[in-house]
């Protein structure tokens, strides 16, 4: 009997694709022999394939119509055991619709918040656990997957660590703290000024030096960071994928809000401080149980994309933050 392939789709952003490899590993433990073709965005391969859990990566640009048939004709092409769809948006359930997969998988419209694309679903699933991993775990149940969600590791490379390793040194960097203020909302971000004051309480009450990791368009963000950090001495990073892998994982404790690193660095097994506010941790939160979340009691669940900080993150001062600090570094000893 030929073993099984599975179409799944999850076309990004780093913290998404981070919560769906639970999920797309209860998958691979059920189906060790399965082919499981992964749909994502082209920028975010390289993260895909450090999870060792596809057998093909398919790359798509959602934005262009010739990459979008070209994607299509390659799924008619093949026979297919059942599409999971784990983001939920029309521009993932149209690729397993227009392809012609029998068994397209995903979640209803109590589950997901883009309206109607259910309809291009015939096996749709209501989410019934709170993380996002779950859920997702819930898609792969649905699929056959003995179990929802799976254990899983990333890879790094033995250059990119030593790499990684070279540059700490020569900045004379041991003992730190990764602090990542960006999050793709600037709703979802605490004030710049609040990251430099507690990387000043960092250094001077563990001796912690921070490094600030920024991504693209958030340079400005990274410095106003510095600028607040006073004598902290910090160092600004912008380190490429396998790199900022290796700074993660070798990192006393990561601080920042929802953010795709924070989820990285959790997948990485390093201890996080995470700060929430209008996106809700129980669903969007670090997938372990030891990590600290902190979020004001006034929050409110918003995933409007608004332009100023939300006064939910506003609500959560620099000694929180610090005691936090101080309790997840002590659960480690």
């Amino acid at each position: 009997m030929d073993e099984p392939r599975f179409l799944v789709l999850r076309l990004g952003s780093l913290g998404d694709i981070v919560h769906t490899f639970p999920a797309v590993a209860g998958l691979r433990k059920s189906f060790p022999g399965a082919a499981i073709v992964w749909i994502t965005d082209e920028r975010w391969r390289p993260l895909v394939e450090r999870s060792n859990l596809a057998t093909d990566i398919w790359t798509v640009d959602a934005r262009s119509w010739w990459s979008v048939r070209s994607t299509v004709r390659g799924i008619r092409k093949e026979t297919w055991r059942a599409a999971i769809d784990y983001q939920g948006l029309w521009k993932t359930a149209f690729f397993p619709y227009l392809g012609g997969v029998r068994r397209r998988i995903g979640f209803d419209s109590k589950t997901i918040r883009e309206f109607g694309v259910p309809m291009l679903y015939n096996e749709r699933v209501r989410a019934q656990k709170e993380h996002i991993a779950d859920q997702n775990g819930e898609l792969s149940v649905q699929a056959g997957a003995q179990s929802g969600v799976a254990p899983f590791e990333l890879r790094i490379t033995a250059e990119e660590a030593a790499q990684s390793k070279e540059v700490r040194q020569h900045s004379g960097l041991h003992r730190y703290c990764v602090l990542c203020p960006g999050g793709g909302w600037r709703s979802k971000c605490w004030p710049a000024e609040h990251f430099g004051e507690l990387s000043l309480q960092l250094r001077n009450e563990f001796g912690l030096r921070c490094v600030v990791n920024y991504g693209p368009g958030e340079e400005e963000l990274a410095r106003a960071v510095g600028a607040a950090s006073g004598v902290a001495d910090i160092i600004l990073d912008s380190s490429p994928l396998g790199p900022l892998m290796a700074l993660l994982r070798d990192a006393e404790l990561v601080v920042g809000g929802d953010t795709g690193p924070l989820h990285l660095a959790v997948a990485l097994g390093t201890p996080v401080v995470a700060l929430f506010g209008p996106t809700d941790p129980a669903r969007n939160g670090p997938y372990r149980s030891a990590d600290i979340v902190l979020r004001s009691p006034d929050a409110r669940r918003d995933h409007t994309r608004r332009n100023s900080i939300d006064t939910a993150m506003l609500g959560i001062t620099v000694e929180a933050a610090a005691h936090a600090v101080r309790c997840r570094l002590e659960a480690q000893q």
